[in-house]
């Protein structure tokens, strides 16, 4: 694969997770507010925090799928990223169920499903590129624990969520 396709494919993994990230933040924009009237636990971190750390995320997974992709491409990798895109759809989704729609047990059931596909998505990546695999890691470990958090904040929030 030459230097040129490389950098469009990246280019557009890359566009991929972001445009996922728009249409999730598309979703938040009153998540701050929300968020901060909404009772929390004492280990919730600052609102101020998940923005930072989900544009990293989603660098770092763009860069994994491109990892895969350099493999052989769409075709020879149609299983490996199907998964990813599954689980980018997901990932999308829970920002509307939880900040737009406030369905506290609806979003706390996608992310458990997000974690699986997480999971599924880092082993078929593990057999195609390692690395592609390892990159993931950080975005398993945050979503674990959004889940905790997802949980908690919608037990105590039952007459919002």
């Amino acid at each position: 694969m030459n230097q040129r396709r490389q950098l469009f494919g990246l280019v557009g993994w890359l566009l991929l997770t972001l445009a996922a990230a728009a249409l999730g933040a598309r979703a938040s924009i009153t998540a701050a507010a929300f968020y901060g009237q909404l009772t929390q636990p004492g280990w919730a971190p600052p609102a101020s925090v998940f923005g930072p750390v989900w544009t990293l995320l989603y660098v770092l997974m763009a860069i994994s799928a491109w990892l895969v992709w350099r493999q052989g491409g769409w075709r020879a990798n149609r299983a490996a990223l199907g998964l990813f895109v599954a689980q980018l759809a997901v990932n999308v989704l829970w920002s509307w169920l939880f900040f737009s729609w406030k369905l506290g047990a609806a979003a706390f059931a996608d992310i458990v499903v997000l974690l699986a596909l997480i999971v599924a998505t880092m082993l078929a990546f593990a057999r195609r590129r390692p690395l592609a695999a390892w990159l993931l890691l950080p975005y398993l470990a945050w979503v674990s624990f959004a889940s905790a958090l997802c949980y908690t904040v919608w037990k105590l929030n039952p007459a919002v969520l």
